[in-house]
């Protein structure tokens, strides 16, 4: 079930690229690979939020990493 909703996701994330990458200037080369990085990293997460559901979100993840830091500053 799952892999059937990563099928869809990756559709999806087709169709957007279709869609929008011929609307991208073909000079603007950083655009571009911009978009593809973004697009990547969107799907990436989407994939791993579909397997597994209970990944922290980022607010919880900057708390995690910058709790030490704040613990030392209010001292």
């Amino acid at each position: 079930m799952k892999l059937g909703y990563v099928a869809a996701m990756t559709i999806l994330v087709a169709l957007i690229f279709i869609y929008e990458w011929p609307k991208i200037d073909k000079a603007k080369k950083k655009e571009k690979i911009t978009f593809l990085s973004l697009n990547l990293i969107g799907w990436i997460l989407a994939v791993l939020l579909i397997f597994f559901p209970d990944l922290p979100g980022p607010t919880q993840v900057v708390e995690t990493i910058f709790q030490p830091l704040s613990n030392i500053l209010e001292k």
